[in-house]
């Protein structure tokens, strides 16, 4: 089961190849995920961390063959949400008096969801855990992303156990970020931050720069779901400072959903006039009610720009833009530029629902968005086109 990192560290996690939905339906993992738990070894063992509550009874069979449980000293819940402690009860049955190390949150929380009054032990930033030759310093991070969060690092080693932070949903056996395709690592890495940590960025500034502050040389950095950074492995740290600070490159993203491709014509004719403009710019569109959330939400986050269309349909707007427009508004985007579309047959209010809607989002609004009556046709498509041209010169001003 498990897979050494160095002489102390063991990765004894669970690598979960078929899942393809996670927080619900509310994240799409098409490379998959793992839960990376570690087995950290010196005079005195600690475990870090378990695994999602399906493979609970798995993981510890297979710690077993790695390790006698009463072997174990200390638990370390880095972060109570099941699918890093759901190992952990049918752990605690086995070596029930253990001492699980967590923040005053992580008590709380681990409490409310097991209904367990098992021996914890809080910490705050700046403790230290003894094992020996090297020890164990405890790092709070609040909200990144539930308020029960820390990280772990381990002197001697030089290791940080990030829980969440630098994670990605990306299943691997090969375990090292050096040894996966780039490519495919970016991506994840940066879908991880931008549907789950972009409403906190001020918050990753400031923990990230007052981790740094603290000078510790970095040689691995062990997050729990995906890779673990030991080519440069701070180099995923300068890339989330990057990501927090109103990250955006030259895309502009058109979302929608049309009841009869009207609205969907409509997209491509602004595309096309925001293409006569600026042939440089990077256009993505998406239809909302076909294609991934999570996808679309990871081209809003590159985007210096987003129109968002919609038809109207019973003095409202289609609902998969209206879910879409809910999870933009919890994610916090800043430094972006919108505006509203939509075909109408006799009311016509989406656009002005939609326009409120980015506004109250946080998006600086370009304009009052464009409607079209009925099927647009060549006159329309013109209008449509005309208006992607103002709409990227507002962009240039």
């Amino acid at each position: 089961m498990g897979k050494k990192l160095t002489d102390r560290i063991t990765w004894v996690g669970k690598v979960d190849w078929t899942l393809r939905k996670f927080h619900g339906d509310e994240y799409s993992t098409h490379k998959a995920s793992s839960y990376n738990s570690y087995l950290v070894r010196d005079e005195k063992t600690a475990l870090i961390d378990t695994v999602w509550l399906p493979y609970d009874k798995e993981f510890v069979t297979r710690l077993k063959e790695e390790i006698d449980l009463n072997e174990i000293d200390y638990i370390i819940a880095n972060h109570a949400e099941v699918d890093h402690s759901g190992a952990l009860a049918e752990l605690m049955r086995e070596i029930p008096d253990k001492p699980i190390y967590c923040t005053a949150n992580g008590a709380k929380i681990l409490k409310g969801h097991y209904h367990e009054d098992w021996n914890f032990v809080t910490v705050k930033t700046g403790d230290t855990l003894s094992l020996g030759e090297t020890s164990l310093v405890f790092v709070e991070a609040p909200m990144l992303h539930w308020p029960d969060s820390m990280f772990v690092y381990m002197t001697g080693e030089n290791v940080l156990f990030s829980n969440d932070a630098f994670g990605q949903h990306f299943a691997t056996e090969l375990l090292y970020n050096d040894l996966v395709d780039q490519a495919e690592l970016y991506h994840e890495a940066l879908k991880y931050y931008a549907n789950i940590l972009t409403p906190f960025s001020p918050l990753v500034t400031k923990k990230i720069q007052e981790v740094l502050a603290l000078n510790l040389p970095v040689s691995m950095i062990c997050p729990s779901h995906g890779v673990i950074w030991r080519d440069d492995p701070t180099q995923i740290v300068k890339q989330y400072l990057i990501w927090a600070d109103g990250y955006q490159e030259n895309q502009i993203t058109l979302v929608f959903d049309s009841m009869w491709e009207s609205t969907r014509k409509m997209a491509e004719a602004i595309a096309r006039g925001i293409q006569n403009v600026d042939p440089t710019v990077t256009l993505k569109l998406h239809n909302a009610a076909t294609q991934d959330k999570n996808d679309i939400i990871t081209d809003i986050f590159k985007s210096k720009a987003v129109l968002v269309g919609s038809s109207t349909i019973n003095n409202g707007l289609l609902y998969s833009i209206g879910g879409l427009l809910e999870m933009m508004k919890g994610l916090k985007f800043r430094n972006k530029k919108a505006a509203a579309f939509g075909s109408y047959g006799w009311s016509g209010e989406a656009v002005k629902q939609i326009s409120e809607r980015l506004a109250g989002a946080g998006f600086a609004l370009v304009d009052d968005g464009i409607r079209i009556q009925w099927v647009p046709d060549t006159a329309a498509e013109e209008k449509c086109v005309r208006y992607g041209e103002s709409f990227a010169k507002a962009l240039m001003e």
